[in-house]
């Protein structure tokens, strides 16, 4: 087995990335982040340095999303998509708004299932947590849960460790160290 944390291993992913955003024509993905091959993106999405988008994603157009972001399986990025308003117009008649773009910040965890409203923006650092229903902008360093979403608690503990975490988000490229994978055995049985 290949170690995740060798020159090897990243010139493999880098390569089974390119080949994944260039069979789908994603010409604003970076090269070093990962659309699964299951995931339902719009051509227009825009990925920065080593941005994660698990399977079953469901991306609506016009999502951005910052360095070493990561959604887990199954977010989706959906709605402001029909005209609701008009009176004595069924909704499928109604037509579309303008639509609006949904910001993701840099280092940003979204976790399994979450739904995002679109026109949102997600600040940088925030964590979602799973089956979240993200109906309004979500400061930066913040986690928040639950339908709808709410801060559950910050992040880090003082303007201090925001600033400098920040600082590094902003800077040069971490170098990637891809996590292990989990071992095999009762409690670890790994997802297909």
């Amino acid at each position: 087995m290949i170690s995740r944390t060798g020159v090897l291993y990243r010139r493999l992913r880098r390569a089974r990335n390119v080949a994944i955003i260039s069979l789908r024509r994603l010409r604003h993905v970076h090269p070093t982040s990962y659309v699964h091959p299951m995931a339902r993106v719009s051509r227009d999405l825009q990925a920065a340095e080593y941005v994660f988008i698990a399977h079953g994603c469901e991306l609506a157009p016009q999502v951005r999303i910052g360095r070493y972001s990561m959604l887990a399986p199954h977010v989706a990025i959906i709605g402001d998509d029909h005209v609701t308003g008009i009176v004595g117009v069924p909704i499928q008649f109604g037509g579309r708004p303008i639509q609006r773009v949904t910001e993701i910040g840099a280092d940003v965890w979204i976790g399994y299932g979450a739904i995002v409203l679109r026109g949102v923006t997600i600040g940088d650092g925030a964590i979602v947590g799973a089956g979240a229903v993200v109906t309004r902008s979500i400061p930066p360093f913040e986690v928040w849960a639950g339908i709808p979403a709410r801060q559950v608690v910050a992040r880090f503990n003082d303007d201090d460790e925001r600033g400098a975490h920040k600082r590094a988000l902003q800077g040069p490229l971490i170098d990637s160290a891809f996590a292990e994978p989990l071992p095999k055995g009762p409690g670890n049985a790994r997802l297909p």
